[in-house]
């Protein structure tokens, strides 16, 4: 088949489409002021079931019309793949466009783990119109003995695997959720700090404890904590403070700073070597 054959046959099927669509905005209102008239009239309930009735064959009637779905568009879509994006809308390509409903869909596309928002839209004849505002992962959330995928707005990312985010950071008790986004862009600017921090605990719905390394605790203050996290910052950059042999560092208070350094092992004394019994040769 050449190119120009190619062409005519699109070109064509085009115009029938366009022709039925045209036809249909002719009979459709005549079709539903009939019926929804008689409806009005009787007022029964067997005159709306007949009216129900009436809209579902009127709708399958603009299918045969050409009114049918022959392109889903979909933007802002990064996570959620197009298959559960149409499983959820329920929709298949050659059904008619008039049969979804744009409020239900919607619905439903808001309940998949990625979705925070969704639009969807009748573009007649025959195309639907979706736009999602995805969710964005930030942190992992340990609470109540779980572990959990947050977004920026503290709200659960039903996944069923975590593995794939372990290297997000971690924020720990029951109100670090909503207050995680607020955290990590403070420890943002200390870029080269942040990315030691393992993980962030909350302390009496107030402050934060911060884990550096994985082996220091660093207690921030409730107030001034940007102003804190950048001392921090500062002394390890002058001192290599975190180089220390240090357990905690608390810089609760805003004119001293007050470091637990880690237990020594004891030494052995002489009269402790002296009293040991000699090894053996083996």
């Amino acid at each position: 088949m050449t190119r120009a054959t190619t062409r005519h046959l699109l070109r064509a099927g085009r115009t029938r489409r366009l022709f039925r669509f045209g036809l249909w905005i002719g009979v459709l209102p005549l079709l539903f002021g009939g019926v929804y008239g008689g409806a009005l009239l009787s007022g029964s309930r067997v005159a709306q079931s007949t009216l129900q009735s009436a809209v579902d064959t009127t709708i399958e009637a603009t299918g045969l019309l050409g009114l049918t779905v022959w392109d889903v568009t979909v933007e802002g879509r990064e996570t959620t793949d197009r298959e559960t994006i149409l499983a959820a809308l329920a929709v298949k390509l050659g059904s008619p466009i008039l049969a979804v409903s744009p409020k239900h869909a919607k619905q439903q596309l808001e309940t998949l783990p990625w979705v925070r928002s969704a639009v969807i839209e009748r573009r007649l004849p025959g195309t639907l119109y979706v736009r999602l505002v995805e969710r964005k992962p930030l942190a992992l959330w340990q609470h109540g003995g779980k572990i959990e995928l947050i977004d920026r707005a503290g709200a659960v990312i039903p996944v069923a695997r975590l593995d794939r985010f372990a290297k997000l950071p971690m924020v720990v008790g029951e109100g670090a959720a909503s207050h995680a986004a607020e955290l990590l862009d403070m420890l943002a600017s200390e870029p080269d700090l942040a990315t030691r921090v393992t993980a962030a605990i909350r302390v009496g719905a107030r402050r934060w404890n911060l884990r550096i390394d994985n082996a220091i605790d660093v207690l921030l203050p409730a107030d001034e904590t940007a102003g804190a996290w950048a001392q921090l910052a500062r002394l390890d950059r002058s001192s290599a403070l975190l180089q220390r042999d240090v357990q905690t560092i608390d810089i609760r208070l805003p004119d001293r700073l007050v470091l637990w350094v880690s237990p020594e092992t004891p030494k052995e004394t002489p009269a402790s070597k002296k009293g040991r019994p000699p090894a053996k040769n083996t």
